[in-house]
């Protein structure tokens, strides 16, 4: 029964060779071509990252890899353009891994924080508070997202101390948290490790 299997094989792989050889070396050529494919769109962010870091103004599609979001992210937070910037931050959610959304949400509430700590050296109280608290959540977010994050635990808890600080500033609404005197990490989310 075996040796009739095995003649039955030879049998179709000598008729068949040829088309079966054709139908191999097809597979190889779209696999290669997929590759390649693959590899220049890798390229092409890669030359998209390289001229955001240099500073020039490349317009990333919302469609674009997520380390090409992230990139565009941060350049459009160091030019304080947030609107354009959260817009980016929705699409990284929908394509990007938990590792790259994280410090995507991180930058802007780096920007965020850094625009309330303006209106907080002019006095601006009421204006800075929506700013810390639009920052806090972006952090919290960051930190649901990376629970290792030690930067965005540090500086939610900056963001949390920004206004609460100051005696003359009275909260009558926003995101209040309830501080101990007792405790060093009263507003940083999860268990700090090592000293601050």
């Amino acid at each position: 029964m075996i040796e009739a299997l095995r003649a039955k094989l030879l049998e179709v792989w000598r008729a068949q060779r040829s088309l079966l050889l054709v139908v191999a070396c097809l597979g190889f050529a779209l696999a290669t071509g997929f590759e390649c494919i693959e590899w220049r769109r890798a390229i092409m962010t890669n030359d998209v990252i390289e001229g955001l870091r240099a500073g020039r103004d490349i317009r990333v599609d919302p469609e674009a890899r997520p380390e090409a979001l992230l990139a565009r992210i941060a350049f459009l937070t160091k030019r304080n353009e947030l609107d354009q910037a959260r817009g980016l931050l929705e699409a990284l959610d929908h394509a990007g891994d938990a590792q790259t959304r994280a410090p995507g949400h991180y930058l802007l509430a780096n920007a965020l924080l850094l625009s309330a700590l303006e209106h907080v050296e002019k006095l601006e109280l009421d204006a800075a508070s929506p700013f810390a608290n639009l920052s806090k959540r972006e952090y919290r977010r960051a930190l649901q997202l990376n629970p290792e994050f030690w930067d965005a635990k540090f500086n939610i808890d900056v963001a949390a101390r920004l206004l609460r600080d100051f005696p003359d500033y009275e909260r009558k609404s926003g995101d209040e948290l309830s501080a101990d005197p007792n405790k060093l990490w009263t507003d940083i989310p999860g268990k700090p490790k090592g000293l601050p």
